[in-house]
Parts: structure tokens; C-alpha cells; sequence
């Protein structure tokens, strides 16, 4: 098992995409990047296609997939609801039938504080979209990660994971009152534990796993919960990204904390920052014999106690390996699935 603490990488919080990519050539490989035509999938599918891969990107609007993404070489368009598991499994279906292997499976594709609405199986809408689609999903493209030989599956997570932990009494709030925030948090939760547990089965077949965090990165689609005018959220976004706001913001909270004495302050980053952490967990050889750990800022990042207050670092109950286990079985009860690594 991995040990969950730094390494020694040459990138950190403020690295960009274009530094972790730098002269690495990824041609021959094949990836699917869930997520991969806005924010920061977008970004990500960008970098890979110009580094020689062939991307597959699943699209719940094929319009909008296809917008975003026709300027691009060595893309191309798949059909996919998370929220549906028949799409789920049709979409597998149709890669099988294409693609004898799969290198890279990115699965960052999330909504965040939703109302409470379920899928047709009566699951909570954010744990079945940021966790049981993308374990269905992995479990049916689970014999090209094979024949791959050596992939790598890179889950993407988030800061919330530190704010509670996962409910396995009543993970779809069918008795307790719907809480969004604690809703969001759980399924960031389960993308950790789904990391770890997948590593420790699938590394014997070469299927590496790692849950990511890409930072506080604002001005994204992920946010369109929070603001209900897309005028607004595109404005956000060119601002914090193209006109580089985020540099001022971070400026204010790093002057506020050192004000106030504080060691840890927000910081924000662009989405060529946040994508830079994704790329790194997909292609650094410094994590070629390493897995099933919690990555921000382009490095393995820390542990921290469960009631730690720190901005950064994973709690004790995002990577507990009997928490893991005992998910896994929750996966597959909830999303109707069998997950079975032989």
C-alpha cells in the first residue's frame, strides 16, 4: 500500500498543464476523460490530445460536446448519462466493440450541491453521478484497463471530502433531511474510498487508481448549482481565468491570513492550474509503483487527523481500508452492478 504522504515532485500548487505535459509524447494511447468538454475536463482532454492520445469524451449533450471539442484532433464523441445506467453500459459496450485497450480512464466529470433528485434506481443524484456511474462505468471497461497492461485510473475528488465522512445507515437520505453540502461532501467521500479499494484489487492486473483533488478552481461549470445565470458564469470564468483574477484574489487572502497570523489562506487557481494535479496523477513515472492515494497539488498529498483544520491534506475516514472494502459493496448493491476482479 502506498503511504499516504509527499513525494518528492517538481511540481506544486502553482504549476500549469503546459509544465506537466512538457515534452511527453503519448502517442498510441487511448483514454476516456468523463467531463471532458468544459471547466477543467475540457482542459485536460486539450492536453492530451496534443500529446498523441486518442480521446474518447461521453457527453450527456452532444451539442454542447461538440462544440467545445471540434477544433481538437484525436477526439471523439461518445454518448453517456451518469445518472442512467443503461447509458452507462451501452456507452461501455460500444468502446469494447472499438477498442481493444484503455490506458487512461480521467473520470471528472461531477455536479456539486444539487437539489435532492434521484435516478432511476432511487439513488441520490451527486453520489450516483460523482460515484456509482463512474463505478459502473469502471467496471465494465475493466477488461480493456487490462489489456492495457499498465493503466492508470484517475478519479477525481475534492476539498469537501474533509467536511464529513460517508453514511453507510442511510447514504441516500431516505430517512434523514436532504443536506446538499453533506450530500456533495459523502459522494467526494466515496470517489477517495473507491480509489483506494480499486488500487489494492486491480494493481495485480496493472490498473493503478488515484483520487484527485484539482484545487479551488472557480469559474467552471461545476458551480452552475450555486449561480443560476450562465451570462454570469461566463463572465466568471473569463475573468478568473483569462484575465488571471485569480492572481488578485490570492493575493488579498494571502495578505488577510498573514493579517490575521494564519498559516493557510484560500488559494485559487485557473483551470490550466487544476488540470496540471489530473495530468500529473495520469502520466508521472514517479507514480509508476504507487496507487490507491489522495493527489492536490501535483503531489501525494498529506494526512491529516479527522479533526484537523486545515485547508489541505485527506481525512482518516477518505482512505480507512476496511471503509474502502465495505464501500465497494455498497457500490455494487446501489448501482446494481458486479464488480468482480478475478
Amino acid at each position: 500500500m502506498t503511504t499516504q504522504q509527499p513525494i518528492n515532485s517538481p511540481y506544486n500548487k502553482k504549476s500549469t498543464g503546459r509544465q506537466v505535459m512538457k515534452e511527453i509524447d503519448l502517442t498510441g494511447k487511448t483514454a476516456i476523460v468523463t467531463g471532458g468538454y468544459s471547466g477543467i475536463g475540457l482542459k485536460v482532454t486539450q492536453y492530451l490530445s496534443k500529446a498523441g492520445v486518442h480521446v474518447i469524451v461521453p457527453a450527456r449533450t452532444l451539442a454542447k460536446a461538440q462544440s467545445s471539442l471540434k477544433s481538437l484532433p484525436n477526439v471523439e464523441i461518445g454518448i453517456l448519462d451518469l445518472l442512467d445506467h443503461q447509458s452507462i453500459a451501452e456507452f461501455a459496450s460500444n468502446f469494447l466493440k472499438n477498442h481493444s485497450k484503455l490506458d487512461l480512464l480521467i473520470e471528472s466529470a461531477g455536479i456539486m450541491f444539487a437539489p435532492l433528485r434521484r435516478d432511476n434506481r432511487g439513488n441520490e443524484s451527486q453520489l450516483s453521478t460523482n460515484y456509482l456511474g463512474h463505478f459502473q462505468l469502471t467496471s465494465m471497461l475493466y477488461p480493456a484497463l487490462k489489456a492495457a497492461e499498465s493503466s492508470r485510473v484517475i478519479i477525481v475528488t475534492s476539498r469537501a471530502q474533509g467536511w464529513n465522512g460517508f453514511d453507510f445507515t442511510d447514504p441516500n437520505f431516505n430517512h434523514k433531511t436532504y443536506n446538499a453540502r453533506v450530500a456533495y461532501a459523502q459522494s467526494k467521500v466515496a470517489d477517495i474510498l473507491f480509489a483506494v479499494e480499486l488500487d489494492r484489487r486491480a494493481k495485480k492486473d496493472g490498473i493503478r487508481s488515484f483520487a484527485v483533488h484539482p484545487g479551488l478552481v472557480p469559474g467552471t461549470g461545476l458551480g452552475r448549482f450555486i449561480s443560476k445565470s450562465k451570462l454570469l458564469q461566463e463572465l466568471s470564468t473569463f475573468a478568473l481565468n483569462d484575465l488571471k483574477f485569480t492572481r488578485l484574489i490570492n493575493i488579498h487572502n494571502y495578505l488577510s491570513a498573514k493579517f490575521h497570523h494564519k498559516n493557510e489562506y484560500d488559494y485559487f487557481k485557473t483551470v490550466d492550474q487544476g488540470a496540471a494535479d489530473i495530468l500529473w496523477a495520469a502520466t508521472s513515472s514517479l507514480l509508476d509503483d504507487k496507487g490507491g492515494v489522495f493527489i492536490e497539488d501535483s503531489n501525494i498529498g498529506k494526512s491529516a487527523s479527522s479533526d484537523s483544520n486545515s485547508k489541505y491534506g485527506v481525512r482518516p475516514w477518505s482512505i480507512d481500508q476496511v471503509l474502502a472494502n465495505r464501500l465497494w459493496n455498497v457500490g455494487e448493491q446501489l448501482s446494481q452492478t458486479k464488480f468482480d476482479i478475478k
